[in-house]
């Protein structure tokens, strides 16, 4: 199996951690803004990250990719069986996708995607609104919701952790951190899912990529 993408993506990375809770084995081909092989063009004709190939199969988008490794893998089973534990589950990968990555994205994005990979200046209005304005909401959010045993659904690591976590990567990478003393449930929770081997290896290589771009440039 063959992930196509980066893993500064969080849905590059969601897929990632998800694939290595599992157990199985995904090599990561690099890919994205505009370049990769020509199977993630085809498995992924309007050139979003991530793409994936399962022999002749090929296909794109994190959750149907998640979808198709829960079904060849079922165990350990990720997506909960039973119907409210996974309704429950897919709304928190919902908004783990759109409201926590949409938050992180447009930081990331106008922080470091423009100037760094696009060679044009970000919009800081935009991304201090997603800092001051949307960021307290969700955590705000997450704050009330998360268990006490640290998991979002059934007291045990679901898809629904490995996608709420994702997007806090690329929070962190540009400065916006939960602050434990205001948030400690959240602060926590994201800590502890990031922390586990699926998400720490490529968190910690992240982190050094980006203290890489941050060096001064020689003249």
């Amino acid at each position: 199996m063959k992930v196509f993408g980066n893993t500064l993506s969080p849905f590059v990375r969601k897929t990632m951690a998800f694939a290595a809770e599992k157990g199985l084995e995904i090599e990561l081909v690099a890919a994205g803004l505009g370049g990769g092989p020509p199977e993630f063009k085809e498995a992924s004709p309007f050139g979003k990250m991530p793409g994936f190939q399962d022999g002749d199969f090929l296909i794109s988008d994190s959750t149907a990719i998640i979808t198709y490794m829960e079904a060849v893998k079922p165990e350990p089973n990720l997506i909960p069986l039973e119907p409210k534990a996974r309704a429950r589950t897919i709304w928190y990968e919902e908004f783990g996708d759109t409201i926590v990555a949409a938050c992180g994205g447009t930081m990331f994005f106008n922080r470091v995607v423009a100037p760094r990979f696009l060679g044009r200046p970000g919009d800081e209005a935009a991304a201090q609104e997603a800092e001051t304005v949307q960021f307290p909401k969700l955590v705000d959010y997450l704050e009330r919701v998360i268990p006490a045993s640290g998991y979002l659904v059934e007291d045990r690591l679901t898809l629904a952790d490995i996608a709420v976590a994702s997007p806090f990567v690329n929070m962190g990478h540009v400065g916006c951190a939960i602050n434990p003393t205001t948030h400690p449930k959240t602060y926590g929770y994201v800590e502890a899912i990031l922390a586990r081997p699926s998400y720490a290896d490529m968190v910690a290589k992240e982190k050094a990529v980006m203290a890489s771009m941050n060096q001064p440039q020689p003249a």
